[in-house]
């Protein structure tokens, strides 16, 4: 099995196989031609969108500056609109809804490592020591609004017409037809 099979089931793999940088670097300088188009451009605009992520729905859209891990692993629903100033750490699958809005300077990840520190390392046959990494995927239902400098971490599921309130710190799954807000994020009331 490849390092790249193993990311995308879940398992831990080694960040420095060839084939997974291979795949970050062509996600990675798409972001920077993307990042630097005039803003006129909107033909390339999309064609750079279209080549970069795993799906961009109808209506979709994404404004620059934008960030991304692998880029392929980002699936973008119909009418989804991802402000300015945000980074989606897509190691693992990102899958966002229809019609959901996302602030300027929201981070999505899906990247994690063993919390105890003798666990999050490899020493390899040369002695260095090189970090573990896994990912869990995360999901966010249709028509979800998610608030300006949301952080959202792995393995998170957002479900459909929830609120999140700018700030907050996403850490466990937030059901559907909510406002969740703060840090950690909680239920603040159904809607």
């Amino acid at each position: 099995m490849t390092e790249y099979e193993k990311l995308i089931l879940g398992q831990t793999y080694d960040g420095r196989d060839k084939g997974c940088w291979a795949k970050q670097a062509k996600a990675k300088n798409l972001a920077v031609k993307f990042n630097n188009l005039d803003y006129n451009d909107s033909q390339e605009h999309f064609k750079i969108l279209k080549e970069m992520l795993g799906s961009l729905g109808e209506d979709a859209d994404i404004l620059a500056p934008f960030n991304c891990d692998y880029g392929i692993h980002i699936f973008l629903g119909k009418g989804s609109f991802v402000n300015y100033n945000c980074s989606f750490l897509d190691t693992g699958y990102i899958e966002i809804g229809e019609y959901v809005m996302i602030a300027p300077d929201v981070k999505i990840y899906t990247a994690t490592h063993p919390v105890s520190s003798k666990d999050r390392y490899y020493i390899d046959d040369n002695g260095k020591k090189f970090w573990k990494t896994s990912a869990k995927k995360v999901t966010i239902g249709n028509n979800v609004w998610i608030g300006g400098g949301v952080v959202i971490c792995p393995g998170v599921t957002i479900g459909d017409n929830t609120t999140i309130g700018a700030g907050s710190v996403v850490t466990k799954d937030i059901p559907a037809n909510v406002v969740a807000a703060g840090n950690p994020c909680k239920v603040i009331k159904e809607i």
